[in-house]
Order: structure tokens, then C-alpha cells, then sequence
């Protein structure tokens, strides 16, 4: 075969190769991203558009969601121990009387949690004056309703349970001023961005509640106040200076007399087991019983169901000092390790509004997350009789409709942010 002829043959086997080389490896890509697609979302379907209401198809963050429901599940059970001989003998015979309200709080408190989880948080950013506005309205309509048991007005009733705007409020506000710092995050060590907003929102909370008298809700929402500031980019110095004018304030109030209500229950703060008069000891009998029951407690506890102080020893043992209740039926354990609980759930939530892909995220779930963390330390302060006694309530555990509810809604946006913090991980 002549040389040239032999060349042609060459390069015609040559081009043949490359040929189906090429085709081989083409197929191989298609088989490749065909096996990545059955495994792995599309980017534009991963990522929560801010122009939709709802966001679907991205996973919630599961162990932040176990650990809550332990919470409730637990903190139901603990509810229906401390309560059922005091609803016994205060509704007729009926034990389940708050359990089954509970029961009722809790399903709408879920629905609320399923639904929020869903809700695109950045739509919060929007409506957050108009939720501030909200809550100044709940607190103007409470004010103008009779007054209940003692004469304060913190209820708005509506059928088979009551509304309390002062929990509405913390929401608000916490709300109001993620959305206000993230906003102007870069102007937020200046105080005309800072404190001036802060005193005008809070101070006319404050001056609200002030009049229902609501005492302990305006130590929350402060606190919550100076937290969504601080994180928010608040200079320090600004804090001290607020506390030094807070401080004048409360003074000048104790002086004049506009503290009366507080100081009323500032009587036997601290020493209700050495009462000396009548008087004293009728004062500080749920405290006393507190510290009895916390006491009788021990180590282990006397067993689920075996508490002596509920027996109308401890009043209303299912609302504000319910933990007392569990401590002397779990003993200091049981205790130990429903507050590790809690904690496990305050860590959770916080490192997931830290890793959300904006600032109103990261604060919004900071500040509600916090929330909880807050009035349980509270809590636990004033049934040990560290604080005065106050209506302080322990989150997922004490009686209530609208705490409870308001609360599970706003695990729901904490779990609506942890979408996106899921994305970030993946």
C-alpha cells in the first residue's frame, strides 16, 4: 500500500476514535446530571424569593423543633399534675378542667408554629410599624375594659379565653426593632438612631402598661428593648447613660408615690419564712409555700404526680409558680435538666438566626429566641424569692392561652428562619 494511502487510513481511524471517545464521555455527563438531579434541588427552587408570601420545599431545622416539642410535651404533663387539685375544688368536681383547656391553646398554638414555619419572614419586615400599631391598640382597648380580679386591666376578653396585650407587645417590639436596626444598621451607633427611637417606643409602652399596672411586662420588654438595640449596633456607653436616667425615673416615682402597686408588692420580698405579723404572713403565704415545695423537693423529688403543696397550699400552682411544682415532684434533677432544656433550646435557635442570610433575620430570631430565656431566668428568680412576686410566666409550662400561643407562633418564624439557615449549610 503506497505511504500516502496509508496515512489517509491513519487519520480516518484516528478521527473514528476521537469520534466516539467524545460520545462517550457526552453520555457519561448526561447520566451525571441526570443522577444529580434526582438527588439534588434545582438552585432557583432552594432559594426563598422575597417576592412570595410562602416559602416551600426547604427543611425546617429538626433538632431545634424536637427540643420544643420535649418542652410542651413535658411542661403539659407538669401543667395537669400542679393544676388538677386545684381545679377540682374551683370548678366543681371537673380535675381536667385546665388540662382541656390547654389541650385546646396548644392545637391552635401549633397550627400557628406549622403555619409561620411556612410564612416568609422577610414579609415581617414590611408590617412590623403596623404590628407595633397593633399592639398600641390592644393596649389602649384593655384600658378602657372594667378591671378584673385586683384591679388591674391586662385582659381583653374574647369568649372561652382572654387576650393579653402586654404579650402581643413583646412581640412588637422585638419585631419593630429588628426591622428598625437592620435598616439602619450603619447609622445605628449615632442615638438619633438608637436611643431616641428606643425611649419612644418602649416609654410609650412602658407608660401603657404602667397604667394597667403591668409592672413585670415592662421589665421584659425593656429588657428586650436593650437587647434588640445592643446586638442591633448600639454604643455601650448609651446603655449606661439609660440606665443611670432610668434609675432617676424610678426614684422620682418611688418618692411621689406613682410606685404604690410595686411597692405593695415589694412587702415581704425576701422574707417570707421570717414573717412576724399577721399581716406579713398573709403576704408572703404563695412564696412561703414556693419555697416549701422546693425545699420538700430534695434531690430526686417526691414523684410525678406526688406534690403535697398543690393541694391549696400553693394558689393556682398551674400559672406562675408552677415550677415550684416540679421541682418538689422531680426534685433538683428533674429540675436541672428541664432548665438544660431550655437552654438547649435558647443555643439552638440563636445559632440559627446567626447563620441567616440577613441582618432582620439574624436579630428577629436573636430576639425571639431570647425571649424565652429571659422569662424563664425571671421565673425561676421569683419563685426562689430572689425577685418580688410578680406575674412572670414560665414559657410552654405555666396556664394560658395567649402566652402560649403567641409563644408557639413566634417558634414558627424562628423555624421560618432556619430555612434559610439550612440553605446556607447545604
Amino acid at each position: 500500500m503506497a505511504p500516502y494511502k496509508q496515512m489517509i487510513l491513519k487519520a480516518d481511524i484516528n478521527r473514528i476514535y476521537d469520534e466516539k471517545l467524545r460520545d462517550r464521555q457526552r453520555s457519561q455527563s448526561k447520566k451525571r446530571k441526570k443522577k444529580e438531579k434526582l438527588f439534588r434541588r434545582p438552585e432557583r427552587q432552594r432559594k426563598m424569593k422575597n417576592t412570595k408570601w410562602f416559602a416551600s420545599g426547604m427543611g425546617i431545622d429538626l433538632p431545634f423543633c424536637i427540643i420544643l416539642l420535649i418542652l410542651l410535651t413535658i411542661g403539659t404533663i407538669m401543667m395537669f399534675s400542679a393544676s388538677y387539685a386545684f381545679s377540682y375544688y374551683t370548678n366543681e368536681g371537673d380535675s381536667y378542667y385546665f388540662l382541656w383547656r390547654q389541650l385546646i391553646f396548644i392545637a391552635i398554638g401549633i397550627v400557628a408554629m406549622i403555619v409561620m414555619s411556612f410564612f416568609n419572614y422577610n414579609k415581617l419586615h414590611k408590617i412590623a410599624p403596623l404590628v407595633l400599631g397593633i399592639a398600641y391598640v390592644c393596649l389602649l382597648i384593655v384600658l378602657v375594659i372594667p378591671a378584673g380580679q385586683g384591679g388591674v386591666k391586662r385582659w381583653i376578653p374574647l369568649g372561652m379565653f382572654n387576650i393579653q396585650p402586654s404579650e402581643i407587645a413583646k412581640f412588637a417590639i422585638i419585631l419593630f426593632f429588628a426591622h428598625w436596626a437592620s435598616k439602619y444598621y450603619d447609622k445605628m451607633q449615632f442615638a438619633k438612631y438608637s436611643v431616641l427611637p428606643g425611649l419612644a417606643v418602649f416609654g410609650s409602652i412602658a407608660a401603657l402598661l404602667f397604667l394597667e399596672p403591668h409592672y413585670s411586662g415592662i421589665v421584659i420588654i425593656g429588657m428586650l428593648t436593650v437587647l434588640m438595640l445592643y446586638i442591633g449596633g448600639m454604643k455601650t456607653k448609651y446603655l449606661l447613660i439609660g440606665g443611670v436616667g432610668l434609675l432617676g425615673l424610678i426614684l422620682l416615682l418611688a418618692v411621689t408615690g406613682g410606685l404604690s402597686y410595686a411597692m405593695s408588692r415589694m412587702d415581704g420580698w425576701g422574707q417570707a419564712l421570717e414573717y412576724t405579723t399577721e399581716e406579713m404572713w398573709q403576704t408572703t403565704w404563695q412564696t412561703r409555700n414556693s419555697l416549701y415545695a422546693i425545699g420538700s423537693g430534695g434531690l430526686w423529688g417526691l414523684g410525678l404526680g406526688q406534690s403535697r403543696q398543690k393541694y391549696l397550699y400553693l394558689p393556682e400552682p398551674q400559672n406562675d409558680f408552677i415550677f415550684a411544682i416540679v421541682v418538689e415532684e422531680l426534685g433538683l434533677i428533674g429540675a436541672a435538666i428541664i432548665l438544660l432544656i431550655f437552654a438547649l433550646l435558647v443555643w439552638r435557635g440563636i445559632t440559627l438566626s446567626l447563620r441567616s442570610k440577613d441582618k432582620f433575620g439574624k436579630l428577629l430570631g436573636i430576639g425571639l429566641t431570647s425571649q424565652i430565656g429571659i422569662q424563664v431566668v425571671l421565673n425561676i428568680l421569683v419563685i426562689t424569692d430572689w425577685l418580688p412576686n410578680t406575674g412572670i410566666s414560665l414559657p410552654f409550662f405555666s396556664y394560658g392561652g395567649s402566652s402560649l400561643i403567641m409563644l408557639l407562633a413566634q417558634m414558627g418564624i424562628v423555624l421560618s428562619i432556619s430555612r434559610t439557615a439550612n440553605i446556607e449549610r447545604q
